[in-house]
């Protein structure tokens, strides 16, 4: 939801490392690995109830996941890049909720169940909104710099990593937090269906 709002605050705190690391010779799709095998350790991190640990490894994710784009621009950003970009992070946000399920799995089964279900719909309906949008030849205004057309929403990233530090926080109540995160990705899935069904009637 303040996805947009944070990016140029985000560009200038990240511009120094970026530039270091792209003289250094490191690559975006490096930084985009990197970022993605460090987020998947904090899978069996949560699993054994190192949640200090699974937090610490979140933040170099979401770290690495900053700087791959910033070094992109001030090199040649590509689209594999912004495919790779894209995919891991979706599937990331999907594996973070397991790793509760793995810790708890009678108290925290279901909700991770119903939180992961809810992301399809966020994941399906933003990339579906991004092709269609490709497509057209249409581009967000709010987000220039994004690889594909980034549609915002309830629950954009900012506001699913702060739930993720959240039950990081406080693991004992990961069920009433994956629930009623589960009702705003539900939200924001029926919002983006509705923005779709509006912006595609216009024209064929």
């Amino acid at each position: 939801m303040i996805d947009a709002a944070l990016l140029p605050v985000q560009r200038h705190v990240l511009a120094p490392p970026a530039r270091w690391l792209t003289a250094g010779g490191i690559h975006a799709d490096h930084l985009t690995f990197a970022g993605f095998s460090v987020g998947v350790l904090a899978v069996p991190a949560l699993a054994f109830g190192a949640f200090g640990l699974a937090l610490a490894l979140l933040g170099l994710n979401r770290l690495a996941d900053g700087l791959d784009g910033a070094v992109a621009r001030m090199t040649s950003p590509t689209d594999r890049g912004a495919f790779l970009d894209i995919a891991l992070d979706f599937v990331f946000y999907a594996l973070f909720p397991l790793g509760f399920a793995f810790a708890d799995p009678a108290t925290n089964g279901l909700p991770a169940a119903v939180l992961i279900a809810a992301f399809v719909g966020t994941g399906s309906s933003f990339l579906a909104f991004a092709a269609i949008a490709a497509k057209r030849g249409e581009s967000a205004e709010a987000y220039p710099a994004k690889g594909i057309y980034y549609l915002g929403g309830l629950t954009e990233g900012f506001e699913t990593i702060a739930v993720f530090v959240a039950m990081c926080l406080f693991p004992s109540v990961f069920p009433m937090l994956a629930y009623g995160y589960a009702v705003a990705c539900a939200l924001t899935t029926v919002l983006r269906w509705h923005q779709g069904w509006r912006a595609f009637s216009l024209r064929n």
